[in-house]
């Protein structure tokens, strides 16, 4: 039996009943997790960098010094040891992704009305940021893509100050990969501290750490539960889930291809979901037969099979419009078409996080070198929300410059409308010019 389930659907109406299963992938934080959250944000509010220190010593290098800030020699000395190519590879994709957010950027505006009014929006960046960068297995496998990710938008932004929190390795030192993108994108400010404890800081403020505006990164349950009890008092990217791929594929696509796509997903989490919809049960059978084969040989065969077993689908459809369906009702964080016309269907795609297009757009060239953003919505979330972007660390502030004779000639509507809800001073307010 293979590990992937395969579900038969007659029409797209049907995934309601058949697919919900997926919905179950949303897993809130536990009252236990939340406590623990919540204790850890209270204590780093009340004790500041020596409540940093304590759980920096408790959970990531017992011999910790206390030296929260890496200093500016230390990210250049770093730097210069990360091998040329990969520190080139690492540029090349900054330089792709800050093209990409240069096109997202909003302007100012103002318009004059025939009565002399002027109105219009004023766009600014916040004045400070917070990106979270996790360090990995004990600091081995620095998410390098996620800092680009976060970190370029907020530069594009023109956000002047950008704090970066990660957790140190157990020698105390940060990766040298993530001092080396610091040091490429010019960012100075980089902190030796991981886990909720470190949201906590940048929301609140340290002796050393000063609190933030807005924060974005990815992070275990706790550092996602630490951002969501912050919101509010600041700005966060997202409540992020696990990772997710859905491809609409037809015959022209290549099995093999289309099973390393689906397991370039699974490999993230064992709760990361893999789907493929097709139009043919003998392809259905074909591809379950690849993935069982591919599976094995990776070096994260356990996680993949877990995630392929547990929330992976091969869903076979009558048609192609019914594929399209499908996708829009799991509203996938990535969304590929393996077809031959994939520009064609592209206008039907109404809820994805981001969509690949044709057979030679994978979707790990998003995550790391094409150029959009791959923080993206997950569990559904594509329904109603976007991809972080330059927007996250911007903000717009309304202009209203109404003349004498809009006033003249409005008030009586003003206020009325204000007498409608019982405010008289709003009345007077515009009567008493």
């Amino acid at each position: 039996m293979s590990l992937c389930r395969i579900i038969n659907l007659q029409n797209a109406g049907e995934w309601a009943a058949a697919g919900k299963w997926l919905k179950d992938r949303a897993n809130p934080a536990s009252a236990d997790v939340e406590n623990k959250v919540r204790d850890i944000l209270d204590t780093v509010r009340k004790d500041g960098d020596q409540a940093l220190v304590q759980y920096t010593k408790q959970y990531d290098c017992a011999n910790f010094d206390g030296s929260l800030r890496v200093s500016e020699q230390e990210i250049a000395m770093a730097a210069a040891r990360v091998p040329a190519e990969a520190r080139e590879c690492i540029a090349q994709a900054a330089s792709n992704i800050r093209a990409f957010h240069e096109e997202q950027k909003d302007k100012t505006w103002l318009t004059t009305r025939p009565d002399g009014s002027i109105l219009g929006q004023m766009v600014n960046p916040v004045p400070r940021a917070g990106l979270y960068v996790p360090g990995g297995k004990g600091g081995k496998t620095p998410l390098v893509s996620s800092f680009l990710m976060n970190a370029i938008p907020a530069l594009v932004a023109g956000v002047q100050e950008i704090a970066v929190c990660t957790p140190p390795q157990a020698d105390g030192s940060v990766n040298s990969i993530i001092l080396a993108a610091a040091h490429i994108l010019d960012i100075h400010e980089v902190y030796r501290v991981g886990g909720a404890w470190s949201i906590a800081a940048m929301a609140y403020g340290t002796e050393t750490i000063p609190s933030v505006d807005v924060i974005a990164g990815p992070g275990n349950i706790f550092v996602t539960t630490a951002k969501r009890m912050v919101q509010g008092l600041v700005g966060i990217d997202m409540i992020a889930g696990p990772s997710e791929v859905c491809v609409i594929a037809d015959g022209s696509a290549n099995i093999r291809w289309l099973a390393a796509d689906l397991l370039s997903q699974a490999e993230h989490d064992p709760l990361a979901s893999a789907i493929c919809i097709v139009q043919e049960p003998m392809v259905a059978q074909a591809l379950a037969a690849e993935l069982d084969e591919q599976v094995k040989k990776l070096p994260r065969t356990k996680i993949a099979s877990a995630s392929l077993k547990d929330w992976g689908a091969i869903v076979v459809v009558p048609d192609l419009n019914e594929a399209l369906a499908v996708a829009n009702q799991i509203a996938p964080e990535h969304l590929e078409l393996s077809i031959r016309s994939p520009w064609d269907c592209l206008p039907y795609i109404k809820n994805a996080g981001a969509v690949f297009l044709g057979h030679h757009s994978p979707e790990p060239v998003g995550d790391y070198f094409a150029g959009p953003n791959h923080v993206l919505p997950t569990l559904g979330t594509a329904r109603f929300s976007s991809a972080l972007s330059v927007q996250t660390f911007c903000k717009k502030t309304s202009i209203i410059a109404t003349s004498r004779n809009f006033l003249r000639d409005n008030k009586d509507a003003i206020a009325t409308l204000a007498r409608l809800e019982g405010l008289e001073a709003h009345a007077l307010s515009v009567e008493i010019r």
